[in-house]
């Protein structure tokens, strides 16, 4: 059984890289295409598409899940708590332990700073509503339902944000520009539109089908663990269904794509950490526990110290390594 669970996952992550070459092909052709900024494409493009299969998780564990209401409700919160913590720890680390093995530990890293201030910024916002949320008492429906409004609202400020800012950062130089040929004309298909929508979407569909593949595997290595609900949900889950994705961000920043990057995983940050929780708010188990609020604040600590390296021009790989300290612990404190 424990050889057939790692070839699962062995699978799983061929068949995600495959999906992830293809993805990032072809989303930099497309942003060529359009004359859209790298910003736009990492941070919008690329990060809702990416992060589309993740959101589907905890509703559907909410709303399809066989289980009690109570449990089912920890499986959703733990997804949507853990994702941004993922996408904050561990994800970061990854683009620190491959930007540091290709160009050197001290090389500083160079997303386009505006846009990568403006995706903290934004979620740091939304994660904060998000967290004062957590101590509403129930029977407050309205300030509940005030609070997911609000989280709605900034992400649709974000996206017209991020658009507003896509034609002057191109004129700047941060356009998205494709280093190698659409891969699906290697077949012979002519290089249009409709290819690099089908390739977008074949790449889509790959990695959807690796991540579910990849989750089955970790749930299956997880199920004699006898961890509770919310925390393996918290450790588990968003490990299984956020990073395989975030190969995009492996691939774009051994390339050098810094903007494209980083834009993938902070605007999947924002994505992550202000739709998802507006969901969770309105569930009842939406309160402050210890567990949820050492979550909520490893997330923020991690967020913090990269806007720290970002703002004193220190983003280097050594530096960003230790983002990945922040999954340590909470496998420490909540196992």
């Amino acid at each position: 059984m424990l050889m057939y669970d790692a070839g699962e996952l062995l699978l799983a992550l061929i068949i995600i890289l495959a999906g992830a070459e293809l993805f990032t092909n072809a989303i930099e052709h497309v942003g060529q295409r359009y004359h859209l900024s790298q910003g736009l494409v990492g941070s919008v493009l690329a990060a809702v598409a990416t992060a589309l299969p993740e959101t589907i998780v905890p509703i559907v564990a909410v709303f399809f899940s066989g289980a009690d209401i109570t449990v089912r409700e920890h499986v959703g919160i733990g997804a949507i708590l853990g994702a941004p913590l993922m996408l904050a720890s561990v994800a970061m680390a990854l683009i620190a332990i491959f930007a540091g093995a290709r160009r050197g530990w001290r090389q500083s890293l160079t997303p386009e700073s505006s846009g990568l201030y403006r995706d903290l910024l934004y979620f740091l916002v939304a994660f904060l509503i998000a967290l004062l949320a957590l101590f509403i008492p129930l029977s407050q429906a309205a300030p509940r339902l005030l609070a997911s409004a609000a989280l709605v609202f900034i992400y649709i400020i974000y996206v017209s944000n991020t658009v507003r800012a896509s034609r002057y950062l191109v004129e700047q130089g941060h356009g998205t520009v494709a280093d190698s040929p659409l891969l699906l004309t290697r077949l012979r298909l002519p290089h249009a539109l409709a290819s690099e929508i089908a390739q977008l979407l074949l790449g889509l569909v790959l990695i959807i089908i690796g991540a579910r593949l990849f989750v089955h595997g970790v749930e299956e290595l997880a199920r004699f663990t006898g961890v509770g609900v919310l925390v393996l949900s918290l450790l588990i889950i968003p490990l299984a269904t956020e990073m395989p994705e975030k190969f995009n961000s492996i691939l774009w920043i051994r390339r050098g794509k810094d903007t494209l990057a980083f834009g993938n995983i902070t605007g999947a940050l924002v994505f992550q950490g202000s739709l998802l929780p507006a969901f969770g708010i309105q569930l009842g188990e939406w309160q402050a526990r210890t567990d949820m609020l050492l979550a909520m604040a490893l997330t923020f600590a991690a967020i913090l110290w990269v806007l720290f390296l970002g703002l004193s021009r220190r983003l280097k790989p050594l530096w960003l390594l230790p983002t990945g300290l922040a999954y340590v612990l909470i496998c420490v404190l909540l196992a």
